[in-house]
């Protein structure tokens, strides 16, 4: 039996992320990981897809060259082999850089995959393992609905479309989360007739009426967006799938599947732990500290089934790995909630979302993107931002947008969010022009005025 301080189970940014903290302490780790390294956000999520985005952006650019007095961008073509070709060659340079710490870690790096006897006791393969500490960070997978799976190779999730050597011309993409919308609207730009599909209507998990209307709206001019409770894929002979859906249909050749991820805790011994799970099979766990219940284990990352996010994957990491090698538990502040869908405009949401608030407390500013200064000049005026904040104080609390450059915008305001500002303090800070973030001041000074009197003077601070 091996004997360890710490055993990871799950190199991914959550796992690896741990590693970096116990290192510090103890060399005495393990890294035990089933499957290939390189981590879902370098394989086959976050990089990848944003090389396939800016290839599909910079082709679609070509539509605004005429009114730009740019002639011959109705001459130029896209290869789609070329192009998922470029794609991988970026992957491979972006999982190689991961690997490095895989190597790093050398003979402490266990292939297999692991399973709870005890809190403290993990089989892999033929070997138990007694530790310490452990930190579960096993990650996800797409979710597949078991009807779907006869499909075979006619069915993409993201962890496969990327190895296609080329994609047909028409495809479905199931889901309107961040998957979804980002592929379909860069598979639409490459070319393909691209029509997808939601369920209650929202997309890019915006929870604003107004923020949605827009972006359905806008991103409606390039999908086909449709919403439907009922749809149903069937293979009627010939290359042809065949989707309904409230008495309509539409032949494709794929399904791209984006329906969200599902953890990986099925079949590693969790019920033989006797802690409450909730309804995915993920142990009940304390955010600040990420240790399961009162046990010797700690969770990180998109197993958690919360935040399927790099940055906070990497905090949990973090988190999990100070305190399995520490002997005072401490309790961790987490960073203001931001998620940005790279569709074109961009989707943020920041803090506290829209259904999250009181709006008996609440005021909301917000400015559209049509009309404003260095959005006309982009040649991308489109898009709403709402921006929330305690009617009382000011104080912001959160923000939904589709609005160019909005990952920068989210990034701002969730500064501004976690720093405790009002929309008065907020407006004292610098702007530029002519930039996006103009839009931003726009929309804080909406709100500080909504907040009680007018009380800007010339929004510069006095010299006290």
């Amino acid at each position: 039996m091996k004997q360890v301080d710490v055993a990871i189970i799950g190199a991914g940014s959550g796992g690896l992320s741990a590693w970096h903290e116990i290192k510090k302490v103890t060399p005495n780790v393990v890294m035990i990981n089933d499957g290939l390294h390189g981590t879902t956000c370098a394989r086959v999520g976050c990089m990848p897809s944003k090389v396939l985005i800016q290839v599909a952006n910079d082709f679609h650019r070509r539509e605004v060259f005429l009114s730009e007095g740019i002639h011959g961008g109705d001459d130029l073509t896209v290869s789609r082999v070329e192009a998922l070709a470029f794609v991988r060659k970026l992957r491979d340079r972006f999982v190689a850089s991961v690997m490095s710490t895989i190597e790093e870690i050398g003979e402490r790096n266990i292939a297999g995959r692991a399973e709870f006897l005890e809190p403290n006791l993990l089989r892999v393969g033929d070997q138990e393992i007694a530790a310490q500490k452990i930190v579960l960070a096993t990650g996800s997978r797409p979710i597949i609905p078991d009807r779907w799976r006869a499909l075979g190779a006619r069915l993409l999730t993201s962890d496969s479309v990327f190895e296609q050597d080329d994609l047909p011309d028409r495809i479905a993409v199931m889901g309107v989360g961040i998957i979804g919308l980002e592929l379909g609207q860069a598979l639409a730009r490459l070319g393909c007739s691209v029509t997808a599909f939601g369920r209650s209507g929202r997309i890019g998990g915006l929870t604003d009426p107004a923020v949605n209307a827009v972006a359905v709206k806008t991103l409606g001019s390039e999908l086909d967006l449709q919403f439907s409770r009922d749809v149903q894929i069937d293979q009627p002979g010939g290359d042809a799938l065949r989707v309904t859906w409230d008495g309509q249909a539409l032949e494709v050749d794929v399904i791209l599947c984006a329906l969200g991820r599902r953890p990986n805790v099925d079949g590693i011994g969790l019920d033989r732990l006797g802690v409450e799970s909730d309804a995915d099979g993920v142990p009940l766990f304390n955010r600040q500290t990420m240790q399961v219940g009162d046990l010797p284990i700690f969770i990180a990352g998109d197993v958690l089934n919360e935040l399927p996010l790099l940055h906070e994957a990497s905090d949990e990491g973090r988190i999990a790995g100070y305190n399995c090698v520490h002997d005072e538990m401490r309790s961790f502040r987490r960073r203001t909630p931001l998620k940005v869908t790279f569709c074109d405009p961009n989707i943020g949401t920041v803090g506290a979302h829209y259904t999250q608030l009181d709006p008996a407390r609440t005021e909301v500013g917000e400015v559209s993107f049509e009309g404003q200064g260095r959005s006309i000049v982009m040649s991308k005026e489109k898009g709403l931002l709402r921006v929330y904040g305690e009617r009382e104080t000011g104080r912001l609390l959160g923000a939904e947008m589709i609005a160019p450059s909005g990952e920068h915008l989210s990034h701002l305001l969730s500064w501004a969010i976690q720093r405790g500002l009002t929309a008065v303090e907020a407006l004292q800070l610098p702007f530029y022009h002519p930039v996006i973030e103009e839009g931003l001041r726009t929309a804080l000074r909406d709100l500080r005025n909504r907040c009680g009197p007018d009380h800007s003077g010339l929004e510069i601070p006095f010299d006290e």
